[in-house]
């Protein structure tokens, strides 16, 4: 692994960057009159895309809203310009990374198949131009411009959509930003504005909202052997997804591959830490094998042309037993990723996993002058763990550890091997952990954060298993006590 050049500069990412932020910037104080300090915005934009396609819908669209006179074309130009900026600072991100761990890179003829739908006509054209309407008007109003009055008006669109499963992806997306809209209005009493992220959801809607952009992925077959590598845990106060990271080795030979299969469930804000996996258990027999440290072989299983499994146990049978850890050494380096959807490419979704060993652990402060103050204010000092490999410093993102597994920061700091997820946040690369190595009683033990997939005889995952079971049980009654009314 070269960890060194994590450090080194991409050339033209920073002015990428800074050209989405000063776009962003502007959607702060709204596009409907903007202030002469807001015209740096979308001008920066379109100087950033010039050259490209884009420039001369861009120049136009730029110029048009400093002006005023933004309509909804010129809006989703800019979302345009700003996507295509973004995903050109992933491809370069992820460039890296392949450079740093020495793995093929994604063949770009490997993308979806169906790219050209961006022309197919539109799914209920209607609710889709009234979608791209609320979009415009937010950014008209701008952050600090935002009320319920506003807001509100997501939620007609939204009702529509939601009972489509060809509207449902628009749907959720518009739904979420709308309901975190309106737990902070108004915009004008924020302390803070979440810039990026309200841009990232607006601009990501906007381009949705166009014909073809949400069309579903193409799709082939998988078989061959599905060797797990880790369980990425996303939770939220009403659901819970698991993503499993593997390397699918296809049975006619060919080179082996990066994938991923997920499950969701729907989940009430009591269920948390290990019951989590009672949710989710149920619906793939992958999640057991993960928790067994086996392979699965697989028969036809669905995936599409990003490299996630559609997964349905009918597909799918166990396989013998797998270490990860052999797998990472083994098979990691020579599996190619998958080429990214154009609307997917976001440096935030960068999650590669790499194996990384022979490194020094220590703990540093997080955020001297911060630290420095609570301990002035009589408070404890915030430390993240740091990686030392090879003398290039990787911070562990200790904070994605999931509290449903027995992974813990104290386990990181104990070992010698950690397989993650690299990934690049704030303008770094971190690591976070999916499984370590680390010698106990002169034995090497390796410790998953999806030991307890499958069901565990650890002490604390069993009592976790078992408050949860209760709860669960007490909300079903419950439900099933309403439904018969």
């Amino acid at each position: 692994m070269r960890a060194d050049l994590l450090l080194d500069d991409i050339d033209g990412l920073d002015e990428a960057l800074a050209a989405v932020d000063g776009f962003d910037a502007s959607l702060v104080g709204g596009l409907l009159r903007p202030q002469p300090g807001q015209a740096d915005g979308p001008a920066g934009l379109a100087a950033a895309v010039a050259g490209t396609p884009l420039a001369a819908r861009v120049a136009e669209a730029a110029e048009k809203t400093v002006a005023g006179a933004g309509d909804e074309e010129h809006f989703v130009a800019l979302a345009a310009a700003r996507a295509a900026l973004l995903g050109a600072a992933h491809d370069a991100l992820v460039l890296r990374v392949d450079e740093v761990v020495g793995r093929p890179a994604a063949d770009v003829a490997d993308g979806p198949a169906d790219a050209g739908a961006a022309g197919a006509p539109a799914h209920a054209p209607n609710l889709m131009v009234a979608a791209r309407s609320w979009l415009c008007d937010l950014a008209r109003a701008g952050w600090r411009g935002i009320d319920h009055d506003l807001v509100g008006g997501a939620a007609p669109v939204v009702s529509a959509m939601l009972a489509d499963p060809a509207q449902r992806r628009l749907a959720t997306l518009l739904d979420g930003f709308a309901a975190e809209l309106a737990a902070c209005c108004p915009g004008a009493a924020l302390e803070r504005v979440p810039v990026r992220r309200w841009a990232d959801l607006w601009s990501r809607a906007l381009l949705l909202t166009l014909p073809g952009a949400a069309s579903a992925p193409a799709t082939g077959s998988a078989t061959g052997r599905l060797l797990p590598l880790g369980v990425d845990v996303h939770e939220h106060p009403t659901a819970v997804q698991a993503q499993v990271h593997a390397v699918f080795e296809p049975a006619d030979g060919g080179a082996p591959r990066l994938v991923r299969a997920s499950v969701s469930a729907p989940k009430p804000d009591t269920v948390v830490g290990a019951g989590l996996w009672q949710l989710l258990r149920p619906h793939m027999s992958l999640l057991a094998a993960v928790g067994e440290g086996r392979a699965v072989e697989l028969a036809g299983m669905p995936v599409t042309a990003e490299g996630d499994l559609l997964w349905d146990d009918a597909y799918a049978r166990p396989g013998a037993e797998a270490d990860v850890f052999a797998t990472a050494r083994v098979a990691l380096p020579a599996a190619a990723g998958y080429a990214v959807a154009p609307l997917d490419r976001h440096p935030a979704r960068i999650a590669v996993p790499v194996l990384v060993e022979g490194y020094r652990v220590r703990e540093e402060a997080d955020g001297q002058e911060e630290a420095d103050g609570r301990e002035e204010a009589g408070g404890e000092r915030d430390t993240v763990v740091v990686l030392d490999v090879a003398g290039c410093r990787l911070r562990v993102d200790t904070d994605r550890v999931p509290a449903a597994g027995p992974l813990t920061a104290k386990a990181v700091t104990a070992s010698g091997a950690c397989l993650g997820l690299l990934r690049w946040d704030a303008g770094e690369f971190l690591l976070q952990p999916l499984a370590v190595e680390r010698t106990s009683r002169g034995k090497s033990v390796a410790v998953h954060a999806g030991a307890w997939a499958g069901g565990t005889t650890d002490k604390a995952g069993a009592r976790a298993e078992k408050a949860a079971t209760d709860a669960v049980k007490v909300l079903r009654e419950r439900a099933g006590k309403l439904l018969r009314k």
